[in-house]
C-alpha cells in the first residue's frame, strides 16, 4: 500500500489497467455460470431471458421429487465413500513419497497423478473394460472404485505440498523419547498435516460429486449420480430442473473452495508460528 502511495502516475496507470484486465478476465471465465442461476428461478418450464415471472418450482422439483432426492443421496453416499479412501489412501503415498530416501520418487509420483493428465474418457474406456472382467460394472463398489482413482490425486498433491515444510525433527525427538510410531503419527505428524489432508478431503469430494463421465461407463441403473441424471436430462429433455441442481452443485464447490481457502491461511499461520 505504501508502494502505491510513492507511485508515479505511470505505474499507477499499469497497475489500474492490470487490475481492469483481471477483473475483465474473470467475467469472462464466470459468466456463463453467472447466467445459469437467475435461470432457476424461471417461472416457464423453457430458457428464456428476459424472464416472465420469478418462481420456485423447479427447486421442489429437485428437493421433493424421487429422481432427483435418489440421485442426491446416490451422489453424496458415493462422494463420501470416495472421500474417506482417497484421503486414507493418498494421505499414506504422500508420506511414503516425502521420505528423503524413497526410490524413483518422480516416476512413483508421475504415475499417482496420471489420473489428472490423461483425458478422462479414456480412462472411463480403460475402466469399462477392466472392471468387466472384474465383474464391477454397474455396482457401487465399482463406480467408488473408478472415482477413488480420480479422486486420490488430489490427496497425494495437497498433503505433499504440505509436508515439504514438515520438520521431521519433531518425529525424530518423539521417536528418541520412546514414542511408537503410531503415536508420533497421531500426536505429532496428523495435526501438522490435517489442514492439507482436509483441504484434499475436500477437493475429493467435489471431484467426485461432479464427475459425470466415468459415471456414464461404469455406473447402472441403480448408480444414478446427480451429474448422469442431469447429463441425461440435457440429452432427452430440455428440463429447468437442471438449473436449480447446477445452482446446488455451483453453491456447493463455493463453499468447499472458500474452506480450503480458509485452511491454506490457517496452514500458512500454522507453519509461520513454528517457524519463528
Amino acid at each position: 500500500m505504501a508502494a502505491s502511495v510513492y507511485a508515479s502516475p505511470l505505474e499507477k496507470g499499469w497497475y489500474y489497467l492490470h487490475r481492469l484486465i483481471c477483473g475483465a478476465i474473470l467475467l469472462f471465465l464466470v459468466a456463463p455460470i453467472l447466467v445459469i442461476i437467475p435461470l432457476s428461478f424461471n417461472s416457464v418450464p423453457f430458457f428464456t431471458y428476459p424472464m416472465p415471472a420469478l418462481s420456485l418450482r423447479w427447486y421442489h422439483d429437485f428437493f421433493f421429487t424421487e429422481r432427483w432426492q435418489g440421485a442426491l443421496y446416490v451422489s453424496i453416499f458415493v462422494a463420501v465413500s470416495v472421500t474417506i479412501l482417497s484421503t486414507v489412501l493418498g494421505t499414506l503415498a504422500a508420506l511414503g513419497l516425502s521420505r528423503p530416501k524413497f526410490p524413483y520418487r518422480t516416476a512413483v509420483m508421475s504415475l499417482l497423478i496420471s489420473p489428472l493428465i490423461v483425458p478422462v474418457v479414456i480412462t472411463a474406456v480403460g475402466m469399462y473394460f477392466f472392471y468387466a472382467d472384474l465383474g464391477l460394472l454397474n455396482t457401487f463398489t465399482g463406480l467408488i472404485l473408478a472415482h477413488t482413482t480420480l479422486a486420490t490425486p488430489f490427496v497425494v498433491i495437497t498433503v505433499t505440498a504440505t509436508l515439504t515444510s514438515f520438520d521431521y525433527s519433531l518425529a525424530r525427538a518423539a521417536a528418541g523419547l520412546g514414542a511408537p510410531p503410531i503415536t508420533v503419527f497421531f500426536k505429532i505428524i496428523l495435526p501438522l498435516i490435517l489442514p492439507g489432508m482436509i483441504s484434499g478431503a475436500l477437493f475429493a469430494f467435489i471431484s467426485s460429486f461432479d464427475e459425470v463421465v466415468i459415471a456414464l461407463f461404469v455406473a447402472g441403473p441403480e448408480q444414478r449420480t446427480l451429474p448422469k441424471v442431469m447429463f441425461s436430462g440435457v440429452r432427452e429433455e430440455i428440463n429447468p430442473t437442471i438449473t436449480a441442481a447446477a445452482t446446488v452443485l455451483i453453491l456447493i464447490s463455493i463453499a468447499v473452495l472458500t474452506t480450503v481457502e480458509l485452511l491454506r491461511r490457517r496452514s500458512e499461520r500454522l507453519r509461520g508460528i513454528r517457524n519463528t
